[in-house]
């Protein structure tokens, strides 16, 4: 995704419009902009005070890495610390590595007192500029990371690292036939030599050296936790299309000595072919052309269908062994010890390509994806920053639960982590991601969620506008921030609830299991996810539903872990009774822990389990949640609250419980009025609103209106804190029949009660 400190992102696939076109049309948008007019001024302490009632840090280890190497769990699926304890990872990726020291120390104390334990450096080791030749690094790059890895470190908070990316560089030393100039990558690192030759130099400079802030190198940097061999590529996605000529025909005479390993002879690979043939090949000489990734999206019969699933395999195996090599590099050349992460990335055709993604990546320990979601946006410029006189829907996942990034399918044996995510900017309905993001990440197991991005300042960002630019009287505002009050501002109770595991996982749903064959030949599998969107190379605005047309309920992803074996049985193959838990007639689904429920009709969702219990959503359309030892009153238009135990406690025992408030929250002076538009395609019409004014700092929060009530007859005061967590006065409170009536405050994103 754009990196702010970056210049705008050139992307390829212009090529791909109708490929991609999608029909679905937004319905009407469910609020006005901006918030109602009762609302606070969002303010970060200058001054932070010497005792604070809402600091996480202590649930972080004195340095991170202290017991040894973060390890696999026994069945593979989860993380454990590397004294065997579970570790849950609550994340984001950070530009801290581009802070200076001091800023960088202050960065690493403030996410850990917010909950974080990992973050996620995405970054450009590679040479920079003109004239760098294949071999050489970006220094400045490696000594930033360094740095950041010792500062993380003394906060108990792990390092993902994410060292390579293939959009463009100045190649023009590099000496790879056909690329020069400044130019993408794409595709070329899976096979590739001198490119791989260039890698395997990069990431030894930041591996093997002694890091000169630490001492030790990085390879046995026990805080480094995951290592990601490179981001956002990969042989099944649209940028193949893209390959420079001489880098296709050079792929084209692997593919043929591939195929003359399988048949034998040229005219055994004509005869099973039986005429698929292409201008470009020349089997008797080892060519076999590469068809565009497009035919591999669709169906084909006869010789066509066993060509395109030949050439499946091919890319399939290709990447995979790549994978394989370089893991092998990291360990065994590198001595790192580290887990490995292959790849982050989506395909051109989620039903028929996703789990083949996926497959090449379990070669590597964790399995990972970017997924991102929120409204359309149109607009020059749309794909980094918020202009005035852009276009934008609000679309909240609680009514639209397919769209929410952790539904995922689980490849067996290795955690699964979303390297990047985000409810996008300009998206109103932010309050509801990190409840849910904790709730369903508990729920299916999904190892971690980092939100992207913060690390611009040290802080909560106080000026997050592009000021340099001024259009139609406002300045541009970043898109890719989570350092907004609705997002980073609602960590703390978020935090608590996934990381102490408040919230059961649940027993699998749907367990598929997919032969390789049906996999080259690209058969339907029984689920499949929708399709994500990514504005930068993606044409179209929305990522759009799934084109499976039979198999299973998508909505099983939010009864409970959704997992898949690659290289099994299909007859293995099995699925819970969804008719239990999914209720399309009250558009309801019920987790099979029971403990969450969400009524995808209204917009609610609920989480009822010992220690965390709440409610997030359109909370007016009911008013009152009666939980097991809550009971929440809201005439909030939207709102999440959530309760969570500070003392690992069920709330009825608790001696101290987290009341977290959020809601709407838009820059002092936002503008939009309600407007439709047409899709950047022109094929679809959005029923949204047009920006008149970006605004500027700081935040407004539309006003809390809410109670709440504890079921706990140890409790008798509430504190209000705020946004540093220190304390700034009592809630009303009043105690009866051994509960706790609060009143929440409505300038307040935090109350503590004791």
């Amino acid at each position: 995704m754009y990196n702010r400190t970056s210049a705008p992102l050139r992307f390829v696939c212009t090529a791909l419009v109708a490929a991609l076109a999608c029909s679905t049309a937004f319905g009407p948008a469910k609020a006005q902009e901006p918030p109602s007019a009762d609302t606070w001024a969002f303010q970060y302490p200058a001054q932070l005070q010497a005792n604070c009632l809402l600091n996480l840090r202590y649930l972080n280890e004195k340095t991170a890495g202290e017991s040894g190497f973060v390890r696999l769990s026994a069945d593979g699926r989860s993380f454990v610390l590397g004294n065997g304890k579970p570790l849950r990872l609550w994340s984001v990726v950070t530009d801290a590595y581009r802070l200076k020291p001091e800023e960088m120390a202050v960065h690493a104390r403030f996410l850990a007192k917010l909950g974080v334990n990992m973050v996620r450096l995405h970054t450009q080791i590679a040479p920079p500029g003109p004239g760098g030749a294949l071999t050489d690094v970006n220094t400045k790059e490696i000594d930033g990371i360094w740095r950041c890895v010792a500062a993380m470190k003394k906060e108990g908070i792990y390092c993902t690292l994410s060292p390579y990316w293939a959009t463009a560089k100045d190649v023009t030393r590099w000496g790879i036939d056909g690329y020069t100039g400044n130019t993408d990558l794409w595709g070329l690192l899976f096979f590739n030599e001198k490119l791989q030759q260039g890698y395997k130099a990069w990431v030894k400079e930041l591996y093997s050296k002694p890091n000169p802030y630490t001492g030790v190198p990085l390879s046995r940097e026990a805080a480094v936790a995951l290592i990601q061999v490179q981001n956002e590529d990969g042989m099944f996605f649209w940028t193949m299309q893209g390959l420079h000529p001489q880098q296709k025909a050079a792929l084209g005479l692997k593919f043929g000595t591939w195929l003359k390993a399988k048949y034998g002879s040229a005219d055994a690979i004509k005869a099973s072919w039986q005429g698929a043939s292409n201008e470009k090949d020349d089997l008797n000489n080892g060519m076999a052309a590469i068809l565009d990734t497009w035919v591999l999206t669709q169906p084909q019969t006869g010789g066509m269908a066993k060509r395109t699933a030949d050439q499946t395999q091919f890319f399939a195996a290709t990447q995979r062994k790549f994978y394989v090599d370089i893991a092998d590099y990291y360990h065994k050349d590198l001595g790192c010890k580290q887990l490995i992460n292959a790849s982050n990335w989506i395909t051109a055709d989620p039903v028929h390509l996703n789990d083949l993604e996926r497959y090449t990546n379990t070669a590597c320990d964790v399995l990972a994806v970017n997924r991102y979601t929120g409204g359309v946006h149109t607009g020059e410029n749309n794909g980094w920053r918020i202009d005035a006189g852009h276009h934008f829907t609000n679309s909240s996942c609680l009514l639209d639960p397919r769209s929410l990034p952790f539904n995922l399918k689980q490849p067996v044996g290795h955690p699964m982590v979303i390297t990047e995510s985000d409810w996008v900017s300009p998206e109103g309905y932010q309050s509801e991601a990190t409840f849910l993001a904790a709730v369903y990440q508990s729920l299916t197991g999904v190892s971690s969620l980092y939100w992207f991005a913060a690390g611009g300042t040290p802080q909560y960002d106080p000026d997050p506008y592009f000021n340099f630019l001024t259009i139609q009287g406002s300045h541009p505002l970043n898109k890719w921030t989570c350092s907004t009050p609705m997002i980073m501002g609602s960590f703390p109770a978020a935090a608590l609830v996934y990381r102490l595991g408040y919230v059961k996982q649940g027993e699998p749903v749907v367990h598929e299991e997919r032969s390789l064959q049906d996999m080259w030949e690209r058969k339907d599998p029984i689920l499949a996810e929708d399709k994500t969107f990514d504005p930068n190379r993606n044409t179209g605005n929305t990522g759009g539903k799934s084109i499976l047309q039979k198999g299973v309920d998508p909505l099983a992803f939010l009864a409970g872990p959704v997992e898949v074996k690659y290289g099994g049985n299909p007859a293995n193959s099995r699925t819970e009774d969804l008719s239990r838990l999914i209720d399309p007639a009250k558009s309801l689904v019920t987790s099979i822990t029971g403990e969450v429920k969400l009524d995808y009709g209204s917009g609610i969702c609920t989480v009822d389990a010992p220690a965390a219990q709440g409610a997030c959503g359109f909370l007016a359309k009911k008013g009152q949640f009666a939980l097991t030892n809550v009971i929440i009153q809201s005439t909030d238009e939207y709102a999440s609250i959530l309760c969570a135990s500070m003392d690992e406690k069920a709330l009825s025992a608790s001696k101290k419980v987290l009341i977290q408030i959020t809601t709407r929250a838009r820059p002092t002076g936002w503008s939009a009025k309600q407007a439709d538009f047409k899709s950047d395609d022109g094929k679809q019409t959005f029923h949204g609103f047009e920006i008149l004014n970006t605004g500027s700092m700081p935040w407004r929060i539309s006003a809390c209106n809410a109670t709440v009530t504890l079921k706990n007859p140890g409790l008798s005061r509430a504190y209000i804190l705020d946004a540093a967590g220190y304390v700034i006065g009592e809630a009303e409170a009043v105690k009866a029949g051994g509960s706790l009536k609060v009143k929440l405050p409505p300038n307040a994103l935090y109350v503590v009660v004791e």
